[in-house]
């Protein structure tokens, strides 16, 4: 599993600082601008194709290089879109209150005892409900 995003809060100590809609809003950004940075590397690498078809053997090599380097770039970049999108999607899914079917206001339980890692205690902001949400 790739690492979490280090500009970007883990979803405990995110809802406690931010709530959960700004985590959630967030972690949307973060993955969409990784699929901008895989598109742009993208283009980097057919650039580099392009300018493959002229020039010395030096040349070339330099553009074997950028087209392995930006295709490398773009793969990293559109696995990292792909895991922050699912996972803010599946966190998501489950932050629907089952007793007043509010959505997404959430507070953090404060109950150190109870906390099992991969798991987050909320409540219901509105009905004061709680459950706990997987986070893988």
């Amino acid at each position: 599993m790739p690492q979490r995003n280090l500009l970007n809060h883990p979803l405990a100590d995110g809802i406690r600082r931010l709530g959960f809609r700004k985590w959630y809003e967030r972690e949307l950004l973060s993955s969409h601008a990784h699929m901008t940075l895989a598109i742009l590397a993208a283009v980097a690498m057919l650039a580099s194709f392009e300018a493959f078809q002229g020039g010395s053997l030096a040349d070339k090599l330099m553009d074997v290089v950028f087209v392995v380097v930006s295709g490398a770039i773009a793969l990293w970049a559109l696995r990292r879109y792909i895991f922050l999108l699912m996972h803010a999607e599946e966190v998501a899914n489950q932050a629907n209150c089952t007793n007043c079917q509010a959505y997404g206001q959430l507070r953090l339980q404060d109950d150190p005892g109870h906390h099992r890692p991969g798991m987050v205690p909320v409540c219901c902001k509105r009905c004061g409900f709680r459950w706990t949400l997987q986070d893988d």
